[in-house]
């Protein structure tokens, strides 16, 4: 933290007022709630480097357990019906390969429909109470699908679940940016965010495990949607207990929650407003960024929903047994672990994220192409491929993070968050859409789309990031030209990336 912000901090009066000129908005009574929060607390001393290190070790000991948790969990219980699959779901529920596929875009339907209200109840009310309530909820629809003996009750449990689901990314995005700067958000991110990989791996074990229980009241797939459910709500309740809803009001102390929001100013993106702002809606709807995003994260989840939903038929249909189908998932989940650590790394130690989704768009490709254009006997490459195309998973993440790093503005970060989401249901229901029973077993078409998607995302990336580049110039060069010099508190002002011109976007 610079030693100017700290003297600027200690010299503030709790009531003297502070003005920012650009688009007349006034800081005391329109701004961040922080700012409020730190005009009315006494000041601390300076924080030293080995305090602020001290105090990222604390918050992430404090946070990251239970969002790895909360994303672990959604991954798991949104996937249980992959595995139900090959468990006996299709005769039990006496369900067809059609219904299943429908089972997958309902989820996807209902979660793409509550993106807005869920966004608007996060910006409302405390985040971490909304977020622990929506997984406490999906808990028990996760619990209940276990006595589903038919495909109506099925589409009932799988529409709940979307609507609760849907409230768990973004909630998790808002929170990463509260904490964090903007280069410390990436491998955040992708700590949450490996809740995909290791779901994958806990939901193979899971699966061979129950696979070895053979009773006649409970099916197998029965036992494992109870016992993963009711485990779901635990966390739940933990998240509820003991995740803040922002540094404010946590459990840290006096000095530690100042410094943790002083720290964060050069994000310029502000920590948490509750005032709805509708002029910040239309900005986010009018910015080239957004649709850009929505771009790459709808066409790069194609072949992700795809993967996601049909990975135990793919596997099967190499010549695969049910309990080797679910053994042979777990490598999935390792290259999804590994590519995530690697890929969010790198973005947070060089502050690049553009350059890092299209490294990972590039093994998605070469992946699509071994399943679609190996010879059926090629069991052993065509696996491969299908491993590879773990790796576009991971540049979901990155594409978190970037939001995070470049959307300021409470209502329109949530708006923004809002609409990746979206953008990524439209992907997960395209992907399992391009699974067709005529192209069974092989489902060549579905394949080749895996590398029509991935290539284009892959482009479009390129595209987003000499966007950001152009307008970092033109900035840099009308600060230049006009002379402009740092506005007081303008970092938590609650101004959008666009009204405050001091903002940079990251790559």
């Amino acid at each position: 933290m610079a030693e100017k912000d700290i003297q600027d901090l200690e010299a503030r009066s709790p009531s003297e007022p502070s003005q920012v000129e650009v688009g007349e908005v006034s800081i005391a009574s329109d701004g961040d709630e922080a700012l409020k929060f730190l005009r009315a607390e006494p000041s601390v001393g300076e924080m030293t480097r080995e305090d602020e290190r001290a105090l990222v070790r604390k918050i992430d000991w404090y946070i990251m357990p239970l969002m790895w948790c909360c994303y672990c969990l959604q991954y798991l219980d949104k996937t249980l019906i992959n595995y139900a699959a090959v468990m006996g779901l299709y005769d039990d529920a006496h369900i067809s390969t059609s219904q299943f596929s429908n089972l997958a875009l309902v989820f996807y339907v209902t979660y793409l429909g509550f993106e807005f209200p869920h966004g608007y109840g996060m910006q409302r009310l405390p985040t971490a109470k909304y977020l622990g309530t929506m997984v406490t909820l999906w808990g028990l629809i996760v619990a209940v699908t276990s006595a589903c003996k038919n495909y109506g009750a099925l589409v009932t449990t799988r529409v709940l679940l979307g609507c609760f689901e849907s409230a768990v990314a973004p909630s998790l995005i808002l929170i990463t940016a509260m904490w964090y700067k903007k280069y410390e958000q990436p491998p955040r991110v992708g700590i949450w965010y490996l809740g995909t990989g290791t779901g994958t791996i806990f939901g193979s074990l899971i699966s061979y495990g129950f696979q070895h229980y053979h009773g006649t009241t409970f099916k197998s797939w029965q036992i494992m949607f109870l016992v993963v459910g009711l485990v779901t709500v635990v966390v739940g309740l933990l998240v509820v207990i003991f995740l803040p809803d922002n540094p404010m009001s946590s459990r840290l102390s006096h000095s530690c929650k100042i410094w943790a929001i002083e720290r964060l100013r050069e994000n310029q993106t502000g920590i948490e407003n509750k005032h709805f702002k509708p002029k910040q809606v239309i900005e986010c709807l009018r910015d080239p960024q957004t649709w850009l995003l929505a771009l790459i994260t709808t066409s790069s989840n194609v072949p992700n929903g795809a993967v996601s939903s049909y990975q135990a038929t793919i596997i099967k249909g190499f010549g695969y047994n049910s309990k080797s189908t679910a053994l042979l998932q777990i490598p999935s989940g390792g290259v999804s672990i590994v590519s995530i650590l690697i890929a969010t790394y790198l973005a947070g130690r060089y502050n690049q994220r553009g350059l890092n989704i299209i490294t990972l768009l590039i093994p998605g490709i070469i992946g699509g192409a071994l399943m679609a254009f190996l010879p059926a006997n090629s069991k052993a490459g065509k696996l491969i491929g299908n491993y590879l195309t773990n790796c576009i998973g991971a540049s979901l993440p990155l594409l978190y993070s970037w939001v995070a790093a470049n959307y300021a503005g409470h209502t329109k970060k949530v708006t923004m968050n809002a609409i990746l989401l979206m953008s990524f249901c439209l992907g997960n229901i395209l992907g399992p859409l391009t699974f067709r029973s005529d192209d069974a077993p092989d489902y060549i078409p579905a394949k080749i789309a895996i590398i029509v998607t991935c290539a284009f995302a892959l482009l479009m990336a390129g595209v987003l990031r000499f966007y950001y580049v152009w307008e970092n110039k033109c900035r840099d060069g009308e600060a230049e030209k006009k002379g402009l010099e740092h506005k007081l508190d303008i970092e938590f002002s609650d101004l959008t990336d666009r009204e405050n011109r001091e903002f940079r976007y990251k790559l």
